[in-house]
């Protein structure tokens, strides 16, 4: 079991279909082919994230799914500003629905705290539409 997780609000994508169009362009991929989420702080606690952890991916007030971390790399934007690329493994895995309240960044998140992933064959259901799934969640349904 991983001893951290990160969680992060995905801006720019509302839906866990249009997160994986996002990483499927070249500007958001490493060299190596694997998607990339460029950050400007460096995790101080890496060591614990890179042992199994994940990247909680927040839409619409709702976790909805993760991707493994799998490396940082040292990314140096335009400005000569330093930054990390977390570097993720390009399999999104669809996670029981949690509602979270809006933040800045990322945040670390406790692997007890991390909701479940969903069972497989529920991966391969439409997604609710946010309303319902926030409607749901918030009653303790989903």
């Amino acid at each position: 079991m991983a001893k951290l997780h990160l969680i992060k609000l995905s801006v720019g994508t509302e839906t866990i279909e249009s997160l994986r169009q996002w990483q499927a362009g070249k500007q958001t991929q490493t060299a190596d082919g694997l998607p990339r989420h460029v950050t400007r702080m460096w995790p101080k606690r890496a060591d614990e994230l890179l042992d199994g952890g994940s990247i909680f991916w927040v839409f619409q007030g709702m976790v909805q799914c993760r991707q493994r971390l799998l490396r940082f790399d040292e990314v140096i934007g335009q400005d000569g500003i330093r930054r990390c690329a977390f570097v993720l493994d390009p399999a999104i895995i669809p996670t029981t629905n949690a509602l979270k309240r809006p933040f800045q960044g990322w945040r670390y998140l406790q692997p007890a705290d991390a909701p479940a992933d969903l069972p497989a064959h529920r991966q391969t259901e439409d997604e609710l539409p946010a309303s319902l799934s926030a409607a749901l969640a918030d009653i303790g349904v989903l």
